[in-house]
């Protein structure tokens, strides 16, 4: 495994790299890697000739107020899960390496970013697309893979794929959980045992919604009042928003024909926790590129 620190050398390795042919796939990281991360460097590498990943805090995704400070960056241990992992090449740029002093280019996004996760981060949609789109340039992909924990993300990044005809797939990979359900997060390392505890009620939310739709209920207001009753059996849990919405608009539902997708976000003390499920063939849509 090769480890690159400028866009030139990881150039360079790639060119190396593809001399023989193959596809190349990519997992774009802010590092402090876990479980969830393993396991799409793993499914890159089955599905690939090529895997890359990258390791990069992008400080144009956090606002004034977020943790840029305090979030982890425990980089050997992360380079060593990427080794194990089979990956071939990990870039890991400098802030000045991705953003020279005289850039002055954003990628945006309209409709999608001004929803969910977008009203509550105004900048944040607009940081990640950026950066995105300037790895993808970078590394130059065949395919790119995200996870199902962040859905409003790779919602958009489907949709920044499809208007700039930039020719990536984007595969979206099942959220990897915890044993009792708490999604896997590189902040759930801020959480106190107590809180970590707490946070599971999130998922236990979410497992209503599935259980009702299961029994035949298609009423989003139904779906999302037994979310937010579970929810609130833990009153440390601060509901920013629960909502049932279309999986490629992400639009609130009036009703549900085939497919929705369960939104979730919340506070526990300082740290935001996200979730989602898929109800339906909410899965067959965002595995169609």
């Amino acid at each position: 495994m090769r480890v690159v620190e400028t866009i030139a050398e990881c150039r360079k390795e790639l060119s190396k790299l593809r001399q023989f042919g193959g596809r190349t796939g990519f997992v774009p990281t802010m590092g402090a890697l876990h479980a969830g991360h393993v396991s799409l460097m793993e499914i890159c590498r089955r599905q690939v000739e090529i895997s890359v990943a990258s390791i990069f805090v992008n400080p144009t995704q956090f606002a004034p107020t977020e943790d840029l400070s305090r979030y982890p960056r425990p980089l050997e241990h992360d380079l060593e899960l990427c080794r194990a992992s089979g990956v071939d090449l990990v870039f890991v740029p400098t802030v000045a390496e991705m953003y020279p002093p005289l850039a002055q280019t954003n990628v945006s996004v309209s409709t999608l970013t001004t929803l969910w996760e977008g009203q509550l981060r105004p900048t944040h949609f607009q940081g990640v697309t950026t950066v995105v789109t300037k790895l993808f340039n970078i590394v130059q992909p065949q395919f790119a893979f995200f996870g199902q924990k962040d859905y409003q993300q790779q919602a958009i990044l489907r949709r920044m794929v499809q208007d700039l005809d930039q020719p990536v797939r984007i595969r979206t990979c099942s959220t990897i959980r915890e044993s009792d359900g708490l999604a896997m997060s590189s902040r759930n390392a801020y959480l106190t045992s107590e809180q970590r505890s707490q946070a599971t009620q999130i998922y236990r939310g979410l497992a209503k919604s599935e259980s009702l739709w299961q029994a035949g209920d298609r009423s989003p207001a139904a779906l999302e009042h037994a979310i937010k009753t579970t929810i609130a059996e833990v009153p440390a849990l601060d509901i920013d928003y629960v909502a049932i919405v279309d999986p490629e608009t992400l639009k609130l539902l009036d009703t549900i024909d085939t497919g929705a997708v369960a939104l979730v976000a919340c506070r526990l003390g300082t740290t935001r926790l996200i979730d989602n499920l898929l109800l339906g063939n909410a899965r067959q849509i965002v595995e169609s590129d």
